[in-house]
């Protein structure tokens, strides 16, 4: 039964939940100092993001123009852009009152790059579904 308290942790909890000072549980799995390709991704994953992305590789653009489009507001568009920024993905530059946006995409060369390792195994694979659903059948015809 939980009372609030911790003596022994590791017979309480799984061996990556470990509870801090206060009590609160950390899951050192989830909570582990991302790599590069893995903020790359994480900020990927959001489809608001990378809509944002796919503006910007059309060029610079300012936050106002990048959220004009958008069905959110300002303060969220800036958010999202400070994600993309953590990931490497986005320069922003403030010119006078206004802000930049500027696309970087050395970070995402090294997402496709890993993505290409894995091209030949899937491409492989989808060719040998393909055969195997066109293959000949197995019913006799009379």
């Amino acid at each position: 039964m939980w009372e609030g308290r911790i003596e022994k942790p590791d017979e309480v909890y799984p061996p990556r939940l470990i509870a801090d000072a206060r009590g609160a549980i950390l899951n050192h799995m989830v909570n582990s100092r991302a790599q590069p390709l893995d903020r790359t991704f994480g900020a990927l994953a959001d489809p608001t993001r990378r809509t944002l992305v796919a503006t910007l590789a059309y060029g610079p653009s300012t936050v106002g123009a990048l959220a004009g489009p958008l069905p959110i507001s300002l303060v969220a568009v800036g958010k999202h852009l400070t994600v993309l920024e953590r990931a490497g993905l986005v320069d922003r530059t403030r010119v006078g009152r206004t802000v930049v946006c500027t696309l970087r995409p050395e970070a995402l060369r090294e997402a496709t790059a890993w993505l290409e390792q894995y091209r030949g195994f899937w491409s492989d694979r989808l060719d040998s579904l393909h055969n195997y659903l066109a293959g000949p059948s197995t019913e006799e015809t009379p």
